[in-house]
């Protein structure tokens, strides 16, 4: 049985005793958009805002537009296989102009301006703090601070500030292992009220929620983490022989929300007792606290003969637990 879904629409009534400039200023910052805009949808006919929400998601926005002053409801929307034809159909579309109808029953050019802006504009998925835009776009509501990776920022609204991070603010012993490591995890304070865009080459990103559990990361993936999560380097140090200090990987801990990437889609292996997984370092994402990964190395004489694996430098995990790879080797390090 399919679930009944919700649109949201709103008046262009105001409540009694409603300010209309406070108004439009809470509907501009609840909806992210400018002033004019806002000012825009308290003007003319009532319009659907929001469609295919559930019960009580539709019943929880329709409580936040009315604590701003503005009055809407909320209907019920027709499921699929009920909708009956309009008794005139619109006429088919000039040959060589591809036409699309829009919400209020208008066609238009598929390749238009207009068309191009609604199908790639933001929107308000109701989330939480961490919002996926698309796969590989990432929209933090920012209420105070957030951890950010350095240079993911692509866009903002809002009013938000970036800082750095100390080396010194996590102690002398983090800002050593930085210091020999050269870790990929450089890390931005965002501080303010806005929406904040992050990206980072393309890679596909993925939102996960600590429950006081612990995760290892490789530095480079390592996207945006909440203010909650504890950090720190892990430093292995297997085969110093061959790697000056070993391999370097972020721990965190602790409850909140954390988003990492990948290139292509993740997959997670299981690992059980006797049943261990090894990886090539450059392919691995990131690991659960419970693994303490041993570094091997693949050098034999079938290696020099061009018969081995071609990986010279190997992850090995055992125990219980799992391992995230990515169908992807980025290049840190070579062995």
């Amino acid at each position: 049985m399919q679930q009944e879904t919700y649109s949201v629409i709103l008046q262009s009534a105001l409540a009694q005793g409603a300010n209309k400039a406070e108004t439009t200023t809470g509907l501009a910052k609840l909806f992210k958009t400018t002033p004019e805009q806002a000012a825009a949808l308290l003007s003319g006919t009532a319009r659907v805002i929001k469609r295919g929400l559930s019960r009580d998601k539709a019943e929880q926005l329709s409580q936040k537009i009315q604590s701003l002053g503005a009055m809407c409801n909320i209907e019920a929307e027709t499921t699929p296989g009920s909708m009956t034809e309009p008794a005139n159909p619109p006429p088919s579309p000039v040959q060589g102009k591809p036409m699309t109808a829009t919400n209020d029953g208008n066609t238009q050019s598929r390749y238009s301006i207009e068309q191009f802006v609604n199908q790639t504009a933001e929107r308000d998925r109701g989330q939480g703090t961490f919002e996926l835009e698309d796969a590989r776009l990432l929209e933090i509501n920012l209420e105070t601070e957030i951890w950010i990776k350095t240079g993911s920022m692509v866009s903002y609204r809002g009013d938000i500030t970036f800082t750095r991070e100390n080396v010194l603010e996590k102690g002398i012993g983090k800002f050593l292992k930085k210091a020999v490591s050269g870790e990929g995890a450089r890390l931005t304070r965002a501080e303010g009220l806005g929406a904040l865009y992050l990206a980072d080459q393309g890679k596909k990103i993925t939102i996960l929620e600590l429950k006081d559990e612990a995760l290892y990361v490789n530095g480079n993936d390592i996207l945006a983490l909440e203010m909650t999560i504890d950090w720190d380097i892990n430093i292995m140090k297997k085969v110093t022989a061959m790697m000056a200090g070993g391999l370097f990987n972020v721990r965190l801990e602790g409850e909140g929300m954390i988003a990492i990437t990948s290139h292509y889609d993740p997959m997670t292996l299981r690992v059980t007792p006797g049943n261990p997984v090894i990886t090539d370092p450059n392919a691995t994402i990131a690991w659960s606290g419970s693994l303490q990964p041993d570094l091997r190395t693949d050098v034999s004489f079938k290696t020099f003969l061009g018969r081995g694996s071609g990986e010279s430098i190997q992850m090995k995990f055992e125990g219980e637990g799992f391992v995230v790879i990515q169908p992807y080797e980025e290049i840190y390090f070579q062995g």
